[in-house]
């Protein structure tokens, strides 16, 4: 008896653990993730929807970014295990007809590995 409630108890535990992922109304994720370097302008049609939706990435972990938006464009690791991501949201350098300042998202995570920062910047 004990071992099938502490067997229950077990899976219920870890069941419960994880959290969904955020849904980012209006924008096809698999299309954001096609559009690298946001060379394609898929990433630039949407940029108003992202805005409204930035608020569900903060305090989203590092692997939580990766499996909603992609590998970023690039990222930075900073002092005090601070790590940055970015994704372009205009077309970046690595693009034809790119601009002198593309328009980027940019997550700043914690040393926990948390976003702490999230928001849309030209360089």
């Amino acid at each position: 008896m004990w071992r099938k409630l502490s067997l229950f108890t077990l899976v219920l535990f870890f069941s419960s653990c994880g959290r969904d992922l955020p849904a980012l109304e209006g924008i096809d994720l698999p299309k954001w993730k096609e559009d690298k370097n946001g060379c394609g302008g898929y990433r630039e049609s949407v940029d108003d929807v992202l805005q409204q939706e930035l608020s569900q990435l903060k305090g989203l972990s590092e692997m939580d970014i990766i499996s909603l938006l992609g590998k970023p464009d690039q990222n930075e690791l900073y002092k005090r295990n601070q790590k940055f991501f970015y994704y372009f949201i205009s077309p970046g350098s690595s693009c034809k007809g790119s601009s002198a300042t593309p328009l980027k998202l940019i997550l700043r995570f914690n040393a926990m590995g948390y976003a702490q920062l999230v928001s849309m910047e030209k360089d």
